[in-house]
């Protein structure tokens, strides 16, 4: 008598997309487009879009060299994250920020 020791996942397929690679990047539930990247800036960077089920997003990765100096190290950290802070905070979806507490002020608000 043979038994399964791990459980199977069952996802359901997802059809191919128009801008997605078509080849080893995209899996049974998630396709990606090929990378764009951006190499010309002292750094690396590279975006790729994702489709997962439903819903789509933007993968970004970076690859920045740091100074050797651990203070200037440190700051470039803490600049490089105040600038993803702000970065989510432009191209995030609105419907996160109309989430929560916004979205319970607007419950007691009087129409005109």
């Amino acid at each position: 008598m043979s038994r399964r020791t791990m459980a199977r996942f069952m996802r359901p397929e997802t059809p191919h997309t128009d801008w997605c690679a078509r080849d080893h990047r995209c899996g049974v539930a998630e396709h990606r487009s090929p990378d764009i990247t951006a190499d010309d800036i002292g750094g690396r960077a590279w975006l790729t879009r994702v489709r997962a089920g439903h819903r789509e997003y933007i993968e970004i990765r970076a690859r920045v060299p740091l100074h050797s100096r651990e203070a200037v190290a440190r700051w470039q950290l803490a600049t490089a994250l105040e600038i993803m802070r702000e970065l989510l905070a432009e191209v995030a979806p609105r419907l996160i920020r109309l989430s929560g507490r916004d979205q319970q002020r607007a419950i007691g608000r009087r129409s005109a």
